[in-house]
């Protein structure tokens, strides 16, 4: 469920490696994404429930899981055994009382966001991240392994959100030290095309660094930085809640989120008045 920007391509996955797709939409827009490809279409929430033995949710925030999953039925309709699959970034205090409430009927739920954006669910190279009981991994790790070309478990339920949260913050903390470094090479005169160039092949290297080359524009730079800037938020709140003091670490990552479309702008700039080549990579969060 959650035919978005990582949920639809996730979804195609899935039915073309030939599982037995269950569908349920809001909006009849979004089957559009899924054209060609077989699945089951259900009109309710409780009936995709029922017809599920393993249920994958790509929402945005915890609030729409639970309504989806209490309000709208569908935890209800879910039989014992069932395995249900939160792809989505969140809190690991809400994974672990998802999971205990589960538990109550029988159902199993591993927390499993994804790291890799739009491009990597397209390519089929995320990496999903895994906290839950390892039988439920085991049962699931066939679909996952449809759209991952990494499965990283992490242990108990709400690790996966953990280790996704981590991963988060480590992403806009270099992506704060590259800033740094493209104003002081700005400000040295230095052609930024070619120094991007030696950063993608030196010791420098980072993700960070390939992700200013490719899919982060000036045009998308804007969205993702208050993207990045709520991940930011649901990394203190976690970390607070689990008794870490994270307020440094939060002081330096968060301006690696608001400065990405400065970043953006140098090296579009630096691109138009360079010798114009083309890079290509995959985008994460």
């Amino acid at each position: 469920m959650g035919l978005g920007d990582q949920g639809a391509p996730m979804a195609r996955a899935i039915a073309t490696a030939g599982f037995d797709l269950q569908v349920w939409v809001r909006r009849e827009a979004s089957l559009n994404e899924l054209e060609g490809l077989p699945h089951t279409r259900h009109e309710s929430l409780a009936d995709l429930g029922g017809a599920s033995e393993i249920l994958g949710l790509c929402l945005r925030e915890d609030s729409d899981i639970e309504e989806v999953l209490i309000a709208g039925g569908l935890l209800a309709a879910m039989e014992p055994g069932t395995v249900l699959i939160n792809h989505g970034t969140g809190l690991p205090g809400y994974a672990s009382s998802l999971a205990d409430r589960a538990a109550r009927t029988g159902v199993l739920v591993l927390d499993a966001p994804v790291s890799g954006g739009r491009a990597g669910a397209e390519a089929r190279r995320l990496t999903t991240i895994v906290g839950g009981p390892e039988p439920a991994l085991a049962k699931a790790r066939p679909v996952l392994d449809s759209f991952s070309t990494t499965i990283a478990y992490m242990g108990a339920v709400g690790s996966g959100q953990i280790g996704k949260l981590i991963n988060n913050a480590l992403l806009m903390m270099n992506q704060r030290s590259i800033q740094d470094i493209l104003v002081l090479a700005r400000n040295l005169g230095l052609d930024l095309d070619r120094l991007v160039d030696l950063l993608l092949s030196g010791t420098g290297r980072s993700f960070a660094v390939e992700a200013l080359t490719g899919p982060v524009t000036a045009a998308n730079a804007a969205h993702l930085e208050v993207l990045q800037a709520i991940d930011m938020d649901i990394f203190t709140e976690a970390m607070t809640a689990l008794g870490q003091d994270v307020a440094q670490l939060d002081a330096y990552a968060r301006p690696g989120a608001h400065g990405l479309p400065m970043a953006a702008e140098l090296l579009a700039e630096g691109l138009e008045s360079g010798p114009g080549r083309s890079r290509s990579v995959g985008v994460r969060r």
